[in-house]
């Protein structure tokens, strides 16, 4: 009878054991995957825009031209917090060109896209948000600008991504979220209203590499 209880006893013990190791291994393991979901990370970024501004309106003729959209770079740095759910926010200098039937039309920009992504299946994210964009520079080739409307206008970004470790590739679309017209003046340095709408629309492809 002693014997019998002396091993119950010790089987009671020994479930008191297991059960705390099970507990300590359940803390451990949920600690670790808190942990990898709040990380961070920066680096610099890279790639080509295929991008084609809005509608050239020409007041004299009455019409509109449609640009063809042509290859343009960026480059740029970002950082990183969080994994499987992440908010990114990225600093890229921008340079786009369209073509009109009047010219070409350059453009210089800043773009802080402030991004929120989430991982979908393995290495692959979707994300999306708002880009702040601060123009410095434009030029039409063979007219003079007289102003853009806006130095400071927002649009908006949307893509995937596929991770690499250390490196990334995305491809996204950037959109404009309302009209930017820049005026031209004439030979003799007179408004002539004609109008070109500077909002973006392309397609951006960039390689990421963290630091």
């Amino acid at each position: 009878m002693k014997s019998l209880k002396k091993a119950h006893k010790s089987l009671k013990v020994e479930n008191l054991v297991g059960k705390k190791l099970i507990l300590l291994l359940a803390i451990a393991c949920f600690s670790t995957y808190s942990w990898s979901q709040v990380g961070t990370s920066y680096g610099i970024k890279a790639g080509l825009n295929y991008n084609g501004n809005g509608d050239y309106f020409d007041a004299i003729n009455a019409t509109v031209e449609n640009p063809d959209k042509n290859i343009g770079y960026h480059i740029g740095v970002f950082g990183k917090l969080g994994n499987s759910l992440y908010f990114r926010p990225e600093l890229v200098y921008t340079s786009t060109k369209s073509d009109y039937n009047s010219g070409n039309f350059d453009m210089k920009k800043l773009d802080v896209p402030l991004l929120v992504g989430i991982k979908v299946i393995g290495p692959i994210s979707v994300f999306g948000g708002p880009a702040l964009q601060y123009i410095l520079d434009s030029d039409f080739e063979g007219a003079s600008i007289d102003g853009i409307k806006n130095d400071f206008s927002v649009g908006l970004n949307f893509g995937a991504a596929i991770n690499f470790n250390k490196f990334a590739i995305d491809v996204r679309y950037e959109r404009g979220l309302s009209n930017n017209e820049a005026s031209f003046l004439g030979n003799n340095g007179v408004n002539i209203n004609d109008k070109l709408d500077t909002r973006p629309s392309q397609l951006i492809l960039s390689l990421s590499i963290a630091l």
